[in-house]
């Protein structure tokens, strides 16, 4: 053998050794592909996270800019079938239906056809903001005797056809699309029906959600057969596919809401209620209607909070406010000179939080059944009589405990005409009370949960009466115009977040992006303890426990998710009229939409 000979398969040994070295240590989950081994791989990786290069360096994602219509969601394929929706020219309204109904299908984790609803809604034509309450009621057989003698109870349970109200998401999409809309189911509920059918990819926080929620599904045969394989948790980035509920959309579409509540799916829900133990009836589901109201608001530092009035617990955050408004002075604070890098500042919240907490578990519950004193709550001058029960050097207990975590969607969406949506829609816990309607895929929510069987309290539960109500949606106002849609998905959390983001945007500065990127905290009215994020906890985390404060450190799984849109208008321009034209010509809004979608749930905002 020859030097040169030898040499050269010297090489090709060498080199192939090598190759075979790389493809040992190459990772066996490239391109973060699961395997049985590992199911989520970014889970298990260390490494720094990265920064912008303007603005605030660590927000997570640019706001998205648009003029022509926006929308933002807890996920992209909702986004995407509210902008779709926009751009054939449909409103704001048509886009919210639409995107919800796909929240339906991709995310009954939170979500689903057998829930409620609110929403605030802004019609610019009428220069009006309206209010749509479509939480359902409980049956006509509901007693607290019900549940403590029959059922042998001492609270509603949360799991199961007796932990259901009347779901009224149906009809609360009916009455958006009837009132305000100028598209109908057939169109709105189209790519919802499409997704259903052809299936979707199972992203990583409803895998996760799922995962946890494995032996609550495997309790009801039919929740098992539709979400699980074989009793198992399908893979992440799986393809899913729900035919059942892809028939319940068809059906809506070519029905309407009576499809829902007097048809094919009345009598599959109340087949599969009744077979279970439950006492809902046809006539529960046929006397229910959405109702029209008037939205709620305060005034924070020379802007317009509005939220819906009860049974929803949106005026909690209301009360927040006022308190950090008007007792900051009287403790010689400011919370924009203080910044949310200081420990006095989170204090601060967190006892103004305990305080508007305390009343909403004393007084919330439904208006017609009981008297919820609004009008004195959310007055300056009461919250200017509870800045004495503030210690800027001590944590106190909550005077009054309660409060339930649930899951939820909020979505926000706004048009070419300036028409904006502030839309909020839940089955209230993880998978709901964990049963489903066979043969419509869709699970049963369990809002019944939130009843209170003391008779003492106003929110004891009653024949048709609607219990408390975690789900809220937000909207800011300035000289009667619309500045902001927002909200926050997450049960309890939401007044609390509500009251975060109004101060990050209008104390601080901050854009509708950069308000969702920044840590939070929740407090639990019922055990004391407060959560920080994790670099929020490193921050102040041990100068609150100094104060007393029983503190954790937690991940954002705890703080819910955000959307919100800002409108900033051009007083150059003339007000958009909706007309034939403007569809065709496709003229923009008479300004700027600014969006932000937070980085904790699966979803983004879209706009064009």
């Amino acid at each position: 053998m020859t030097l040169k000979k030898f040499m050269f398969i010297s090489l090709v040994l060498a080199t192939a050794g090598t190759v075979t070295q790389f493809s040992l240590a190459q990772s066996d989950n490239a391109f973060g592909i699961p395997s049985e081994k590992v199911r989520n791989p970014a889970a298990n990786i260390v490494a720094a996270r990265g920064s912008r290069g303007q603005g605030w360096l660590a927000q997570g994602r640019s706001e998205v800019i648009a003029r022509h219509g926006i929308v933002a969601t807890s996920d992209p394929l909702a986004a995407q079938a509210g902008l779709e929706i926009l751009q054939q020219g449909g409103n704001a309204i048509d886009a919210a239906v639409a995107a919800s109904a796909v929240l339906d299908v991709t995310s009954q984790n939170d979500t689903g056809l057998a829930g409620d609803l609110f929403a605030l809604v802004w019609i610019a034509e009428d220069q009006k903001l309206y209010a749509l309450n479509s939480a359902g009621f409980a049956p006509a057989g509901w007693t607290p005797e019900f549940f403590k003698e029959e059922l042998k109870l001492n609270q509603i349970p949360g799991r199961g056809v007796n932990a259901a109200t009347v779901p009224g998401a149906v009809s609360g999409y009916d009455a958006l699309l009837d009132r305000f809309g100028t598209m109908g189911f057939a169109e709105t509920f189209e790519r919802a029906a499409r997704i259903a059918e052809q299936g979707w990819g199972q992203s990583e926080r409803r895998h996760d959600d799922l995962d946890s929620q494995q032996g609550k599904l495997l309790q009801d045969s039919d929740s098992a057969a539709v979400f699980l394989e074989e009793g198992e948790v399908p893979e992440l980035y799986s393809i899913i596919r729900n035919s059942g509920l892809a028939d319940a959309l068809r059906l809506i579409q070519r029905e309407g809401r009576e499809a829902f509540y007097s048809g094919d799916i009345a009598d599959a829900l109340i087949e599969k209620i009744q077979s279970e133990g439950g006492v809902m009836t046809h006539e529960d589901l046929a006397a229910f209607q959405s109702e029209w109201i008037e939205p709620i608001s305060t005034s924070y530092h020379g802007y317009d909070i509005f939220q819906l009035p009860p049974p929803g617990q949106g005026w909690a955050a209301l009360e927040m406010l006022n308190i950090l408004e008007v007792c900051a002075p009287a403790h010689n604070l400011s919370l924009a000179a203080l910044g949310p890098s200081n420990p006095d500042y989170w204090h601060f919240m967190v006892e103004a939080k305990k305080l508007a907490y305390s009343d909403l578990q004393a007084y919330n519950a439904d208006p017609l059944f009981s008297d919820v004193p609004l009008e004195r709550l959310l007055s300056k001058a009461y919250a200017r009589g509870l800045c004495d029960r503030i210690d800027m050097d001590v944590a106190s207990e909550p005077s009054v405990n309660g409060g339930l975590d649930g899951g939820t969607v909020y979505l926000t969406t706004a048009d070419r005409w300036g028409n904006m949506v502030s839309f909020i829609h839940s089955i209230f816990s993880v998978y709901g009370s964990g049963i489903t309607i066979p043969p419509y895929g869709m699970i049963l929510h369990n809002r019944g949960v939130a009843f209170s069987l003391d008779e003492a309290h106003p929110n004891v539960v009653a024949p048709r009466k609607r219990p408390f109500h975690s789900i809220i949606a937000g909207m800011v106002m300035q000289h009667g115009q619309p500045l902001m849609t927002f909200g926050n998905m997450g049960g309890a959390v939401q007044p609390e977040t509500h009251a975060q983001h109004m101060v990050n945007v209008i104390d601080h500065g901050m854009n509708v992006q950069m308000t969702t990127d920044v840590a939070r905290f929740t407090h639990s009215q019922n055990s004391n303890i407060l959560s920080l994020e994790n670099d929020l906890y490193s921050l102040v985390g041990r100068s609150l426990e100094a104060k007393g404060h029983d503190v954790r450190s937690v991940d954002g799984g705890r703080v819910g998710g955000y959307q919100g849109i800002l409108f900033t208008r051009d007083p150059t321009l003339p007000a958009p009229e909706m007309t034939p034209e403007s569809i065709s010509e496709d003229y923009p809004v008479n300004g700027i939409y600014r969006a932000g979608s937070d980085h904790r749930k699966d979803g983004s905002a879209v706009g064009w």
